[in-house]
Formats: C-alpha cells, structure tokens, sequence
C-alpha cells in the first residue's frame, strides 16, 4: 500500500543554473507550495491550492508556512574521522596532519569507536540539513563498514570509502597497496549500491601513495559501475612542492592522478585552491568535481579557490561545497555558503545566495553525477529534503522581517544562518527526529 504525507510551505526549485542565467531569475519559488510524498519519493509539487483539492482528506500535511523547503543539503567533502579533532588550535596542513588527525585515525582500528563517531557524525550532518555527502573514513576496513552500516540504517544516500596511504603516514595507518587493493575490493563488493550507499576509492592524496597504489586505486574504478573516486588536490603550496619532488617525471599535481586514469567523472579533488588554467581546461574534458572547502582553506590559510574563474562559461568545471571537518570548524553548508561568499568577494565577485544555494543542492548533486537521485524537488525524486526558518534565532527575524525578495532571505540565512536554520530534515521521505 503506497504511503502518502505532504510538507506545506515556500517551495525553492531551479529551472536554470544561476552562474550561466541571471542568478536572480533562476530560481523558481513556489510561495505556498505543497510538496506531496508517496513511499520515499516525491509524486508530486506545486502550488497548494491547486493540489489540495486531489489529495485524500486525511492525508497528513506538516505545516511549514513560512519556512522555505528545498532538497536536502550536499557536502562534497568530509572527514568523518576528524570530528573530534574539529577546531584544534595553530598549525598548517602537513604540521595540522601529524599533530591532530593521525593520533586521532589509529582510534579508528576500534570499531566500537568507529562506530560511535559515525552515529555523532551522522547526527551532526542531519542537524544541520546535509543528507548526501562524500566522506573519508580511515584506512582502517572497520571504519568503512562502521560508517556503512550507521548510513543504512538511517537509509542515508551516502558516498565513503577506505582512505588509502602505503607512505609518508605513521607506521599503523598504512596498508600496502595490494592491501588497499584487497580491502577496498572488499568493500566495494559489500557495499556500493548496496541500498543508497555508493563506494569511492580513496587515496588519502598523492604524497601518501606510492605510484603503484595509485595505479591499483585507477584499476578499482574499472571493477564496479559508477564508482567514485575522491582525493585531495593542490591544497597549498608546500603540499605542492612536495609532490613535485616524490613525482619527478610527472608534469603537475593533476598529471599524478591524470597518470593513474584518476581523472574522469566522477572524482571529486578536494580543495584545488592552486589550480593552473592548463589544470581547469583539463578537469573541465575530462567532467571531474572539485569540492570547494572555504572554512578549511581559511582555518589553514591555504589560500582562496577561485570559484568565478573554474566555472568560467566557455569552460566550466563541477564544483560543489564541502565543509572538510575537522580543518573546517563547521558541518554546517549555511555556514560555508558564508564564507565561500566572503571568498568571492576577496577574489572581486559577489557570490549571489541563488548560486551558493545552486552548490549546496542542485549544483551539488549534478556536480556528483547523482542529479538524477537527488537534489530536485520535481517527481520521481528521492524525498531528501531540509527545510530552512529565517525566524530561527531573534536577529534573523529581525533582519529578515523586512526582507525585500526570497533572494533577501536566502541571504540573510547564508549569512547569519546555521544548524539552528534547519527546522526539519528529512531523508527518503522520512522526517528525522534529533
């Protein structure tokens, strides 16, 4: 028997991307929308007065009158591990590592504590309206299959992986690469597509992997379909000078990757912040995503990526929001939309809310080539959904009291917004209580 509930409210949908139209105009906004869900599954949306007549009296209708409803968030890049090293104190990237994050990873052979960080985690991205992410693990199996298991109970649609790294690592975080092989083999016959979960193949990033590793990382990609991949890529300039000297006879950063067939859709490099116009052209043919991590690249001083310049017209690349964690300070993509804008600005563009808001969501999921799953609100769309109150604490009602267009008030929420925005998410359907 189909189960059907609706959620009532100020509907925001895109009919064209916001960096190519006028961003302005390219969304659609249902201002008392009706949002109709049938079996995890959005049947249909539209305006209220015009569905409500065809629904089953008895249907239950969540009232969300003055909140806006859009698809859930996307978080492109993440660390699950490192949520309890988040916001630790005075050091750089390669210093940040050795300090904080690989003390913190050997926890992970536990799976017990794997366990119990990914129920937090989860909890955490939920609370602040992010329902898809791609996430690290450790290279630790057990912290895959922990994080796996947490994700389908909550029928999350999730993209993880076993980190790889067969060097420069302390001695029990690595594996081998034939081990890595192996183990993420294992994984990927375990879980990819298994439900809503997809698998990345995931080395940590170059200076951690040997050429062979990497080699092997290429030929994972071919064992399953729709596999991801995600790494890191030109984050800052000493990490930079590093790979040059571990890989003489490559031309760059990207080449390292582009050697071991790496680069191609679906793989998602982390941060770019340093990337060379002859890098964009060549991400942009081969329809590989870089995940923008504003709050990270800030809290490490790693330099600002250039946003305006990678989704240049005549040869845009996917980009999508990533909150990093525990370099970022934040889970929250309100709160990286924030600083993304500041970015922009540094580098002399106003990001306007509608396409920080097109990342997060709709942008988000056609830069992980699962537009087709989520990040729509439009029939036959999985229901991932977050609603967001612009009256949330006093000094957004204030400031958005008088707001003068829905764009005012996406505004005011990318600015002042965060976890306390989110009156309800929902997943699959299904409200998510906290």
């Amino acid at each position: 028997m189909t189960i059907r509930h609706a959620l009532r409210g100020t509907i925001l949908r895109f009919h064209d991307n916001p960096f190519f139209t006028p961003a302005a105009d390219a969304m659609h906004i249902e201002p008392d929308g009706l949002v109709v869900i049938a079996d995890g599954h959005i049947e249909t949306v539209g305006n209220y007065d015009d569905l409500r007549p065809n629904l089953d009296a008895n249907i239950s209708i969540a009232d969300y009158r003055g909140c806006l409803i859009g698809p859930g968030f996307i978080d492109a890049h993440v660390h699950y591990p490192q949520l309890s090293v988040i916001a630790s104190y005075g050091e750089q990237l390669l210093t940040w590592l050795e300090r904080y994050v690989f003390p913190e990873e050997r926890r992970f052979h536990d799976e017990n504590y794997s366990a119990e960080i990914a129920r937090k985690f989860l909890n955490e991205l939920l609370r602040a309206g992010t329902t898809t992410a791609a996430v690290y693990c450790t290279v630790h199996p057990q912290s895959v299959e922990a994080f796996f298991r947490e994700s389908a109970h909550r029928n999350t649609r999730m993209i993880a992986g076993k980190v790889l790294m067969d060097r420069n690592a302390p001695d029990d975080l690595r594996d081998t690469a034939q081990r890595g092989y192996d183990e993420s083999r294992h994984l990927i016959d375990r879980w990819h597509r298994n439900g809503r979960q997809f698998y990345a193949v995931t080395p940590r990033f170059a200076p951690t992997s040997t050429e062979e590793q990497l080699t092997l990382a290429g030929a994972l990609l071919d064992t399953a379909p729709d596999l991801f991949m995600q790494t890191h890529l030109l984050e800052n300039r000493q990490e930079e000078a590093w790979v040059r000297q571990l890989f003489p006879a490559r031309k760059g950063y990207l080449d390292v990757y582009d050697h071991a067939n790496l680069v191609r859709p679906r793989s998602i490099f982390g941060h770019a912040v340093h990337v060379s116009e002859h890098d964009l052209g060549h991400c942009h043919d081969k329809g590989c995503t870089f995940a923008h991590c504003p709050t990270s690249n800030l809290f490490l001083g790693s330099g600002n990526f250039r946003l305006f310049d990678a989704l240049r017209a005549e040869r845009p690349v996917h980009v999508a929001l990533g909150t990093d964690v525990g370099a970022g300070d934040t889970l929250s993509l309100l709160r990286v939309a924030n600083e993304a804008y500041k970015v922009a600005q540094s580098t002399g563009h106003s990001l306007h809310p509608a396409q920080a808001y097109w990342l997060a969501t709709t942008g988000g999921a056609q830069a992980l080539h699962i537009d087709h799953l989520v990040g729509k609100i439009a029939p036959g769309m999985e229901a991932d959904l977050c609603v967001l109150d612009p009256a949330a604490t006093p000094i957004l009602a204030q400031r958005t009291a008088n707001a003068e267009s829905y764009n005012d008030i996406l505004f005011a929420l990318m600015m002042l917004g965060d976890e306390r925005s989110v009156r309800a998410t929902y997943v699959n359907g299904c409200k998510i209580d906290f």
